[in-house]
């Protein structure tokens, strides 16, 4: 769950909500705050990941001036660099790989979550285009280009320029869209995701976690972002 204790620390610990939103009532969903155990739990994971993390960066040093390095080099840095928060690193590190090998661009979510942690929303929001047209089904990249729209326009623009699917996309993607466009609460998103096959539900609780969190943390909902962003990253599901 290493890359859930980023989003939790990076979108709460560090306090990176939405720029400017005003502080909001936490929503009627059925989750509570974590409490002392959880929290400490939480920071033991985060540091974990992170002790990892930077061990990987170590195997993987940066290529001596004038050489360009190889794509596993700097797709392994790219992902060091964000468990470590060194978001515009993992930009780089994304984009080197994809100067090196051009037929990667279109499917690389990673350069687009690195572009949202990184501040530049829009080159997010483009990459995540990009990715349609690889990928049309996916529902988890229209929420993420949706995250970065938010971000660099605000909700009503971002829900006007929500991505339109076809097809269906796996539970919980489809509430989540719901959430977004405003035809679902985030408790009744979170109540879905206990519906369905038992042998799938921890998979769908997390995420239905991690994105409405995630969304909270965006609209200025503090308490909602802290309470679903901590189940999620102590959900078991792996």
């Amino acid at each position: 769950m290493e890359c859930f204790c980023l989003v939790y620390f990076c979108l709460v610990s560090a306090g990176t909500t939405a720029q400017d939103a005003p502080a909001k009532p936490a929503a009627a969903a059925a989750v509570s705050a974590p409490d002392v155990a959880s929290r400490k739990r939480i920071e033991q994971l985060n540091t974990e990941a992170r002790a990892e993390a930077a061990l990987r960066l170590e195997k993987f040093p940066l290529p001596a001036e004038g050489q360009p390095g190889t794509v596993a080099l700097w797709s392994a840095r790219g992902d060091a660099d964000m468990f470590l928060g060194n978001f515009v690193a993992a930009e780089t590190a994304y984009r080197k790989m994809v100067e090196l090998d051009p037929e990667l661009d279109a499917s690389h979510w990673r350069l687009g979550i690195a572009c949202f942690f990184a501040d530049h929303a829009k080159a997010g929001a483009d990459q995540f285009e990009k990715y349609h047209s690889f990928d049309s089904v996916d529902r988890e990249n229209g929420i993420w280009r949706y995250f970065c729209h938010h971000r660099a326009d605000g909700r009503e623009k971002a829900r006007q320029q929500l991505l339109r699917y076809e097809k269906d996309d796996r539970p919980p993607f489809r509430e989540v869209y719901q959430l977004f466009q405003g035809s679902l609460t985030a408790a009744a998103v979170i109540a879905a995701a206990e519906s369905g096959a038992e042998e799938t539900q921890a998979q769908r609780q997390v995420y239905s976690y991690l994105y409405v969190g995630f969304n909270a943390s965006l609209e200025g909902d503090r308490k909602l972002a802290e309470a679903t962003l901590s189940k999620a990253v102590l959900n078991d599901w792996e």
